[in-house]
């Protein structure tokens, strides 16, 4: 991390005390007060459990590719809060972030609850959108999503909800049909939106919504597997036309069906709506679309200069863990190699290096990734409010207790260097985004980053 991004964080953390309270009434007042520059930004609103931050890579890579000026805005980061704003996949310089931060930070009333660190965040990628004059921006949810700090336009392009399952159950509501409320907030009247599968309970409520709000709606089906690394997309589906579209598929397992489907019928969408997105530009975006952290595939190496293949994923909650898992479980059955001269067995059992933070659902992830005979390596997440590893332990032996190992680590080097040694043929590092972004920041013995699609 550079000064000018420590800078950056320790200006962020004198917001971070006001923690998470959802609510527009703050950030409507500070846009409103920089003179609402989120209405001089054409918008695309992506919300879900999972499959959020894919989603928004396809689409603002596909919409680049198109030759249009496309903003991006997610979280979290992994390094730097400037990965957080993209214009055409690069991150914000520091010198401008700096800049409209102090721009935001001045338009707020002292007199007044101070907006959350999000929200000052949210409003900084607002300004720099709309000075930027881009010509359309993909914003990704935060939290939620009705009171969620990005929920601030009211005639989005589209609206796009991915999927929904149980997490942050604690602010969003104890069920799914809860959670499902809060997810279908971003809906607008008479907006399209494009909605992926979603467990019944969760279905009944956002089709309420849609009918309420007679919105247009696209439920695409996932795109289908063309061999290997490619997918078909019938957009037939959609009434658009007869024919279908087959595209590279960059990042790895089969949820990316589902989510690049999600967003070739979002693009779809824009192209109905008089956006020039040629089926050449969604099959150059869709294959240069990048989204580190998430399945990815790294070499790291140990200080004796051996370097171990890794399977990183910032999967933190169950939904994702089970992704996880089939992926794991898919490529044990198919003896795929985790590098040219690497061959798995599925006898070996696999070996997880973990970090999680306190709130988040640890036996049910541990429930969906531990097998007999695997092996877990416990770390904390440093600089977040990390679960002890020594109570992730004896949850973790409670949910499978037949692991061949169950250890405890002082800090992420001596748990990477514990299980790299492990016999397992498949060495997994997930639990949580912090934790890779921290791995990513500190750990220089990252040789090489790979994806299956390159080792093809």
């Amino acid at each position: 991390m550079t000064t000018a991004d420590s800078q950056i964080t320790a200006l962020l953390d004198g917001f971070g005390r006001f923690g998470v309270d959802l609510g527009l009434e703050r950030i409507e007042v500070l846009l409103g007060t920089l003179g609402y520059p989120q209405r001089r930004v054409p918008m695309i609103h992506v919300a879900g459990s999972n499959g959020k931050g894919s989603v928004c890579a396809y689409l603002s890579s596909v919409l680049g590719a198109a030759g249009y000026r496309v903003g991006r805005y997610t979280s979290p980061h992994l390094v730097s809060w400037r990965e957080r704003i993209c214009i055409n996949d690069q991150p914000i310089a520091a010198e401008d972030l700096r800049r409209v931060l102090d721009r935001v930070i001045a338009a707020i009333d002292p007199d007044q609850p101070s907006p959350t660190q999000f929200e000052v965040f949210t409003a900084a990628a607002w300004l720099y959108f709309a000075e930027s004059e881009v010509d359309v921006a993909v914003i990704e949810v935060g939290l939620g999503g009705r009171l969620d700090a990005t929920n601030v336009v009211e005639t989005p392009l589209v609206s796009v909800i991915t999927s929904l399952s149980r997490e942050h159950w604690q602010r969003l509501g104890p069920t799914l049909a809860d959670i499902a409320r809060e997810k279908a907030g971003i809906l607008k009247p008479g907006r399209p939106a494009v909605v992926g599968p979603l467990p019944p309970e969760a279905e009944a409520v956002v089709k309420a919504r849609l009918a309420e709000l007679d919105c247009p709606v696209v439920w695409p089906h996932p795109a289908q597997p063309v061999g290997e690394h490619r997918a078909r997309y019938e957009m037939a589906q959609d009434s658009l036309t007869q024919d279908s579209l087959t595209y590279p598929l960059p990042f790895p397992g089969e949820h990316q069906l589902t989510n690049s489907a999600l967003a070739v019928a979002a693009l779809l969408e824009l192209r109905r709506q008089g956006w020039d997105i040629s089926d050449a530009a969604i099959v150059q975006g869709m294959g240069a679309a990048r989204w580190p952290g998430r399945l990815q595939w790294i070499r790291w190496q140990d200080d004796a200069g051996q370097a171990h293949p890794l399977l990183i994923d910032g999967a933190h909650n169950p939904a994702a863990a089970q992704v996880l898992r089939r992926y794991v479980d898919a490529q044990l059955a198919k003896s795929d190699g985790l590098s040219p001269t690497t061959t798995p067995t599925a006898t070996q059992g696999v070996a997880w290096l973990m970090g999680m933070l306190t709130t988040k659902d640890h036996r049910e992830v541990f429930e969906a990734l531990l097998r007999p005979g695997d092996s877990l390596y416990l770390v904390p997440v440093p600089e977040h409010l990390s679960a002890d590893p020594s109570e992730l332990a004896a949850i973790a032996k409670a949910v499978c207790p037949d692991l061949s190992h169950c250890g405890t680590y002082a800090d992420l080097r001596q748990g990477l260097t514990a299980m790299v040694r492990d016999a397992a043929s498949l060495k997994v590092f997930c639990g949580s985004l912090y934790l890779i972004g921290h791995f990513f920041a500190t750990e220089s013995q990252v040789t090489e980053s790979y994806s299956r699609l390159e080792k093809a």
